[in-house]
């Protein structure tokens, strides 16, 4: 049985990102088979047991989680020409909620990334996180979290038995992208130009792109679901933060 990094296995079993392992490291906050570690790169067997001392539980639980309902326009992640991070939106003057002390807690808003993109051209449910678990939860490739999106076509909307085709190849199972077949997805019309589309994926412009196979071009998105958490009455550009209660 080959050893493997005690913070790699640490990220693996969802216990903290690779970053707070290798902190916690540092600091004496991890037990391995009820023996403290504190040496950087320390390697174990994979089927050690791993416990985390009670200050590393205060520290984890102090993390925040924040909820922004991005305009068009706005990017992501790093910075474009021409084009600003969405994380700017992150101010006392968009805060939606009025509880303000709490967004001026020096911590509250440091060393936040975002937690699955989503593209400059689209709107909606945008996370950003402190927590190393959650954002892993959200963009691993294997993860089954549903995003649910609003999405306005133009285009060709076959009737009749070519309509149920146009439906059906968009919800999977025969689209393929990037060389690899889709996951099956959720799809049906709201309307004559408007889809409800579900993915449990998230490729590169994946929804414009499915929708382009099949003869829609899509005019707007909006992302307003991720796992059980909706967008729901959030004001375009403004946040909130995740509250105890929730959770995707």
């Amino acid at each position: 049985m080959e050893k493997l990094r005690l913070s790699k296995l640490m990220s693996e079993r969802g216990l903290c990102s690779r970053r707070e392992a290798d902190e916690w490291i540092s600091r004496g906050w991890v037990f391995v088979n009820g023996e403290q570690v504190k040496e950087l790169g320390t390697k174990v067997f994979p089927d050690v047991k791993i416990e985390i001392s009670e200050h590393a539980k205060r520290e984890q639980a102090r993390l925040v989680t924040v909820i922004l309902n991005k305009p068009v326009g706005w990017v992501s992640a790093q910075p474009e020409k021409d084009y600003r991070p969405a994380i700017e939106l992150l101010t006392v003057e968009n805060y939606a909620l009025t509880d303000i002390p709490r967004v001026k807690n020096p911590r509250a808003l440091d060393n936040l990334a975002v937690a699955g993109r989503l593209d400059i051209d689209s709107q909606g449910l945008l996370i950003f996180t402190q927590d190393g678990r959650l954002a892993k939860q959200l963009i691993q490739p294997d993860s089954d979290i549903e995003k649910e999106y609003l999405v306005r076509v133009e285009g060709v909307r076959l009737k009749g038995e070519e309509h149920k085709k146009q439906l059906e190849t968009l919800r999977g199972g025969v689209l393929e992208l990037d060389g690899k077949r889709l996951k099956r997805a959720g799809a049906e019309w709201i309307n004559d130009d408007q889809l409800r589309i579900t993915l449990r994926e998230g490729k590169k412009r994946q929804v414009r792109r499915m929708c382009e196979l099949v003869g829609l071009r899509v005019t707007g998105l909006k992302r307003v679901r991720i796992g059980k958490l909706r967008l729901s009455d959030l004001p375009e550009g403004k946040w909130r933060f995740l509250e105890a209660d929730e959770s995707f």
